[in-house]
């Protein structure tokens, strides 16, 4: 990596500190798990690190709480915020369009289609940072900050009714967090998706012992 990117990566890191964030789920170290994912499917699949590094530094500088009514917009939001920081760090122009999109299509409440390897890469990459232990400890820290209860007390696993998230954090395994894996766009990333599908598949089945 040259020193240009590396100086850009201090600055990105600077300017995500001075961010609030949604939630501690959503936290710095979120972000350089992002990132660190980010740079190795980049390397494997071949994209633009100059496109990829920066889009995955700031695709969370706009903070929005998983329950807000304005979480749709809160990538496009971002995405804008970081366009405009790239710009006062006389960033290559010609890069600004495809970062603009890989941030906007990084987050699933957006619901926008990546078109590019970039933005494929980058959504793979934050959908990574929500599966395996990693995932399983984000989900808990997004259920206490938005005061969900852990599990629906008659059907903790949906056998019987329609999962919803919006009340029980158990559920949103059953929503979105189990199908992640199928869904991922990379190579690179669909195997390492499984392994930590996997491991939260044994966490529920654990869960289910203890509380049965």
């Amino acid at each position: 990596m040259n020193l240009k990117m590396q100086e850009l990566e201090k600055a990105c890191e600077a300017f995500m500190l001075s961010t609030p964030c949604a939630d501690t789920a959503h936290d710095l170290s979120h972000v350089k798990r992002v990132v660190k994912v980010a740079k190795s499917l980049c390397a494997a699949e071949g994209g633009d690190e100059q496109v990829v590094i920066p889009a995955a530094w700031l695709h969370d500088c706009v903070a929005v709480a998983k329950n807000h009514p304005d979480r749709p917009i809160a990538s496009r939001l971002a995405a804008d915020k970081a366009v405009t920081f790239l710009q006062q760090n006389q960033y290559d122009e010609s890069k600004l369009e495809a970062i603009h999109h890989a941030i906007v299509a990084h987050s699933f409440s957006a619901g926008v289609v990546p078109q590019t390897l970039e933005a494929k890469i980058v959504q793979d990459a934050d959908r990574m940072d929500a599966l395996g232990a990693i995932g399983v400890s984000r989900c808990m820290k997004v259920g206490g900050a938005i005061a969900r209860n852990l599990y629906h007390v008659d059907d903790p696993f949906c056998q019987h009714r329609e999962p919803d998230d919006s009340k029980y954090t158990l559920d949103h395994f059953f929503i979105k967090l189990l199908h992640i894996a199928d869904n991922m766009h990379t190579d690179a990333a669909k195997e390492q998706a499984q392994a930590r599908t996997a491991y939260m598949k044994a966490f529920l089945a654990q869960l289910r012992d203890e509380i049965s």
